[in-house]
């Protein structure tokens, strides 16, 4: 007896139940992110009474050379085992994280966390968002993008302002981190028991892919190798390593604010919850934004927005290495996670429209490397400036980074989107 295979179809009407259930999942995932955005940074400062902003930032650093090079493999296992597979061993590998942060004797054991921290969003965030564009065709990527970016950074926000007043009221730890361990257990049940794999409608969409009508993407066959798919995305094609180093750029900016913003507030003698306030509004606005900015991508195209976004990006941290009051503090942190709303699900939306569907996880894991790299950068870039200069000339010094990241994508990238280009 023969038995047929469902047919499978793209769009996200046609898959909205299993799409909403990975906007869920990467919800939970961000949420892992948020739980240490407002209290590492006072408990290396408060608890371990590290000296040295470079030292201090050991753990953003450690977190982003390890998520960069785990998104490069979470690309090429999505194709070789299937996405599901890695989703699971992304949420296995957060296990002990909240453990951890909680009974660490000593930095050591932070650094540690946030390794597998990085193994653990690299798996799990690069995976969601393949899924997502498998799921949604050629033409709605920028929503696919919006909804998918938009969970996961309100969801560590929230956690963000959550976790700040936990520690305002029970201490750094270990309450803020229990919320944590409550959203890996979900996220690992939600993925292993609801999650269905998604390498089919890839596999479909690649039988179907019509190239472009200008002819620009004939050189991209469907079979590259790995290391032609790891040349286009990071140097030769125009599109994707624009993509690539403005997204580097953009998580450079988020390592200096994860890792500086809630001393540089401290200096100002505000609260631990009203901190974890002003840290959650860049990820607030940008994860709300992207609900706004990646269907706006559909429509208007991809390369004006993320060049504005970049501009937008640098005018904010040049004001919040100016100002020194809540409000204008605030005010600059909403208008830096607008603008980062613009970039984010932008650049995965035209590294989708460039790369040919047989190769798309794999690029999408190259451009991944590079942007969670920023992370790793901005991290040793900041340090070492605030140590010798200060924490406002170091956010200086990001600013006029971004604006020429700006201008090398207004000059390099042409429009990607199918409709609008």
């Amino acid at each position: 007896m023969t038995t047929t295979r469902p047919t499978v179809q793209l769009g996200l009407r046609a898959n909205l139940a299993q799409f909403s259930l990975l906007v869920a999942v990467n919800a939970l995932v961000g949420g892992v992110l948020g739980q240490e955005r407002t209290v590492l940074p006072l408990l290396g400062e408060q608890v371990f009474h590290l000296a040295g902003y470079t030292f201090l930032l050991t753990y953003v650093l450690a977190f982003g050379i390890t998520k960069a090079a785990t998104n490069y493999v979470a690309g090429t296992w999505s194709d070789r085992f299937g996405r599901k597979p890695v989703l699971l061993f992304g949420w296995l590998v957060a296990l002990p994280i909240p453990l951890l942060l909680i009974w660490a004797p000593n930095w050591g054991w932070i650094v540690a966390a946030n390794v597998l921290l990085g193994i653990n969003q690299g798996l799990t965030w690069s995976t969601t968002v393949i899924m997502k564009i498998d799921l949604a065709g050629p033409h709605r990527r920028g929503l696919a993008m919006g909804l998918n970016e938009a969970a996961g950074y309100a969801a560590a926000a929230a956690t963000a302002v959550a976790t700040g007043y936990l520690a305002a009221r029970y201490g750094l730890r270990p309450a803020p981190f229990l919320l944590g361990a409550s959203y890996i257990a979900l996220g690992l049940g939600l993925s292993g028991v609801l999650v269905r794999e998604t390498r089919d409608h890839a596999r479909h969409e690649a039988s179907t892919h019509t190239a472009r009508a200008d002819g620009r993407h004939d050189h991209l066959h469907a079979d590259l190798t790995n290391r032609q798919v790891l040349v286009h995305t990071s140097l030769r094609e125009p599109a994707l390593s624009a993509a690539s180093q403005a997204g580097m750029v953009n998580n450079l900016n988020d390592g200096l604010a994860w890792g500086l913003f809630p001393l540089l507030f401290a200096t100002a003698g505000i609260s631990v919850s009203d901190i974890g306030i002003l840290s959650s509004l860049v990820l607030a606005v940008w994860g709300l934004g992207q609900l706004i900015t990646g269907p706006l991508s559909d429509r208007w195209g991809r390369k004006h927005l993320i060049t504005a976004g970049m501009l937008i990006q640098a005018a904010a941290l040049a004001a919040i290495a100016t100002v020194d009051t809540f409000t204008t503090w605030a005010i600059a942190a909403a208008v830096l996670g607008a603008g980062t709303a613009m970039v984010y699900p932008t650049l995965l939306a035209a590294i989708g429209d460039v790369a040919h569907p047989a190769w798309r996880a794999r690029a999408v894991g190259v451009y991944r490397l590079w942007r969670d790299g920023g992370f790793a950068v901005g991290a040793l870039l900041a340090g070492i400036i605030a140590d010798l200069a200060g924490i406002r000339a170091a956010i200086w010094a990001v600013a006029a980074i971004t604006a020429v990241s700006g201008v090398i994508v207004a000059i390099r990238m042409y429009e990607t989107h199918p409709r609008t280009s």
